[in-house]
């Protein structure tokens, strides 16, 4: 017997079909003799309609109200499985963030998690009741609804899986795993068996959208074991595959990797903006006057490329930035202009950062230089470049996207 978590998406409980699929998922587990907790997210389209009459009631609204509309998408998901669950005569019942509680702090609209008490949730799995639990939301210090930004479900289910000490937490989604590239751009791409945390960490903040961000960061902190499935498997199909593992992704820590592969995969986000600021004063602290006003602004910049002029009395920066916030960059840069003292501003939208990820770069030599070589090879410029100890990313033209991505995928060996 084991204890799990299992998140179900928007699109797993898009209508009262789909819920009833999950419901099945859910009885399978419970048969199984395991103790369950269930995550879950509005049904498909409903938090953009509630997000849309917010801002249809009033484009600058309070954001304590907008969370008491925009959480009750969950609500009714969470009520509607429990509902479900007991027609099929499952002993289920439904939990609100606040009634558990989970405890957030005051940014209303994009919370964090501060603390999870589980104490009263685990006394009700134990005795056979299955929790169904509003994804997403949770209680501030005002005492009012708070929800944790978009993706949210996700950190909801890693964090009350650490909280109640599940041996795993199965989040279900539309795909059926993580793939070692978008198999949309090469459909050679290979589900991939087990990833480590930091891989999976690069991949979500890299442009992978398998898993928000937040919920890898605390699966890593806490140990949570996270499982990525599809929900739309058949219920009741064999749960046993590659390692007694059910079919789909785990992510885990380092050292439950069978084989390390020199390169995970390759991941690519689009939504990046380059800036350039051309002959600013080359002196001590004008990094500090560049990027502090940029983040006083909530201004995230990512890449950044520092180059001397001939004479030596002025450099150029570039960065990039959000391509969200590109214009509100540039505002920041107008405003600060005098303090800076440059001479132009340019930038450009249309350019893609190309990540390789993977942990056995740490212990392998010359995977950048196959990188540049191979792209070098293809024609592609490369505009900045940024590293770590398992990533290498670029900056390129969006037009060679695809180009890229297959090529440095062929490169690695990844193709199935």
């Amino acid at each position: 017997m084991a204890r799990l978590v299992m998140k179900f998406g928007g699109t797993s409980v898009a209508n009262i079909e789909r819920i009833r699929n999950v419901a099945r998922h859910v009885k399978r587990e419970v048969d199984a003799g395991h103790e369950v907790a269930v995550v879950v997210s509005a049904m498909s389209g409903a938090t953009n309609q509630l997000v849309a009459w917010c801002r249809e009631a009033a484009p600058m609204h309070d954001a304590r109200e907008y969370d008491a509309v925009v959480a009750s998408g969950e609500q009714v998901t969470s009520g509607l499985l429990a509902i479900v669950l007991q027609e099929m005569g499952v002993n289920a019942r439904s939990w609100q963030g606040w009634q558990i509680p989970i405890r957030t702090d005051g940014s209303h609209g994009a919370a964090r998690i501060a603390g999870i008490d589980g104490a009263f949730m685990v006394e009700r799995l134990k005795q056979g009741q299955v929790a169904v639990v509003a994804g997403f939301q949770g209680i501030a210090p005002d005492n009012r609804i708070s929800t944790l930004g978009r993706g949210g479900s996700d950190t909801s289910a890693v964090a009350i899986a650490a909280a109640i000490q599940a041996d795993r937490c199965d989040i279900y989604t539309d795909v059926d795993g993580v793939y070692t590239t978008d198999p949309r751009i090469v459909p050679k791409a290979r589900r991939l068996d087990r990833v480590a945390f930091e891989e999976m960490l690069e991949m979500a903040s890299l442009g992978a959208k398998v898993l928000q961000v937040r919920s890898v960061e605390m699966a890593m902190v806490h140990g949570v074991r996270t499982f990525v499935r599809s929900s739309f498997d058949d219920p009741d199909a064999p749960q046993t595959g590659k390692d007694g593992l059910p079919p789909g992704t785990l992510i885990c820590d380092e050292d439950e990797l069978v084989e390390q592969q020199v390169v995970t995969g390759i991941a690519f986000a689009k939504d990046e903006a380059q800036i350039s600021i051309r002959n600013v004063p080359d002196q001590p602290g004008v990094a500090g006057a560049v990027f502090g006003p940029l983040a006083d602004a909530n201004i995230n910049v990512d890449m950044i490329v520092q180059n001397i002029t001939p004479d030596g009395k002025t450099t150029d920066i570039t960065f990039t930035v959000p391509e969200s916030d590109y214009d509100r960059a540039l505002k920041v840069l107008e405003d600060n202009r005098t303090t800076l003292g440059y001479a132009a501003v340019e930038g450009a939208r249309d350019v893609v950062k190309v990540s390789v990820i993977g942990i056995g770069m740490r212990s392998h030599a010359g995977v950048a230089a196959q990188c540049f070589r191979g792209l070098a090879e293809k024609g592609i410029n490369i505009r900045a470049i940024t590293t770590s100890e398992i990533k290498i990313s670029v900056l390129i033209d969006s037009a060679y996207t695809e180009l890229a991505v297959r090529t440095l995928h062929s490169l690695y060996g990844l193709d199935g």
